[in-house]
């Protein structure tokens, strides 16, 4: 059964492969708190390796928070505010698809909202399918059934079939 705060809550997913990535992931989890009624539930930090990156990619820094938004919050003002929050972080618009960047913030759901629009798909359509995305979503959310799924996060992290390498640091 899902945890209930789920509902109301929004998922960020974060993650950086350029730069001193491990500062710059929990400088950011500190500014998404500023998104956040309550502080945000945050997970470890995790080294994984890239999923469909242009090869020679260095490896990526990836965490997930799970926010509390305001009532008045849509998940397109808040994807607004995460592509703002990326754009300050030094993130260009982009020349490769999944190209190296110092600040990836990805909207993987806002409570049970759906949406399928050019500029939004919630949630994430490719969220369950990536270890990246699951691991720490499974610290924060392991009861959690995304909108569309019928398994919980910990449930779809144990039935994922991936080659992808992620590793919890310290």
């Amino acid at each position: 059964m899902p945890d209930p705060v789920c509902r109301i809550a929004a998922l960020v997913a974060l993650g950086s492969n350029q730069g001193d990535s491990p500062r710059l992931v929990r400088a950011a989890m500190k500014r998404l708190a500023g998104l956040s009624v309550d502080p945000p539930r945050c997970s470890s930090l995790w080294q994984t390796s890239p999923v469909d990156c242009p090869p020679g990619s260095p490896p990526f820094i990836n965490a997930v928070a799970m926010l509390f938004p305001r009532a008045e919050e849509t998940p397109e003002t808040l994807l607004d505010a995460l592509q703002a929050l990326e754009r300050e972080f030094g993130r260009q618009p982009k020349a490769v698809l999944n190209e190296s960047r110092p600040l990836d913030l990805d909207l993987i759901a806002f409570g049970e909202e759906t949406r399928a629009t050019p500029g939004l798909v919630l949630p994430h359509p490719r969220a369950c399918q990536r270890r990246f995305v699951l691991a720490p979503l499974a610290e924060v959310a392991p009861n959690l059934v995304l909108p569309g799924q019928t398994k919980a996060v910990r449930d779809l992290l144990a039935s994922l079939r991936s080659t992808e390498a992620v590793r919890r640091l310290e």
